[in-house]
């Protein structure tokens, strides 16, 4: 089975589990997920660390400049036609720029009580588990 190294960027609106933080989920406009609901970013690069994907991954599909912030996990997940090592980071916006959807069709700023509200990609999931138990 093929195994894809991904980067995902939790990002917050504030310091996680502070009263009022919220974070970003964004809605899969494409492809055989299309309509779920993830941590948006991406494909790491051979030679680029984490960290390195992440910023450019969120600059490409948001247009936005993040501060990458702490390591929360690392999700390891089987879907029918490949295997995902998804290593995620909370983040933060820098500059206070609003994220444009670039590849994603819809957006929400969730509170901590409504992460269970969309319905997550698997892995992205798993993620929901990571904060909650923070």
């Amino acid at each position: 089975m093929k195994t894809i190294e991904v980067v995902a960027g939790i990002i917050c609106d504030g310091a996680w589990r502070t009263a009022g933080t919220k974070v970003l989920a964004t809605q899969r406009g494409y492809g055989d997920y299309k309509d779920y609901w993830e941590f948006p970013g991406g494909k790491m690069e051979s030679g680029e660390t984490s960290e390195q994907a992440l910023v450019r991954e969120l600059k490409e599909e948001l247009a936005v400049d993040v501060l990458v912030g702490d390591f929360v996990c690392t999700v390891e997940y089987d879907y029918p036609a490949f295997h995902v090592t998804m290593h995620c980071y909370l983040c933060t916006i820098a500059g206070g720029k609003a994220p444009e959807l670039l590849e994603h069709e819809a957006s929400r700023w969730l509170s901590q009580a409504e992460l269970r509200t969309v319905d997550w990609l698997p892995a992205d999931l798993q993620v929901v588990e990571a904060l909650e138990s923070r």
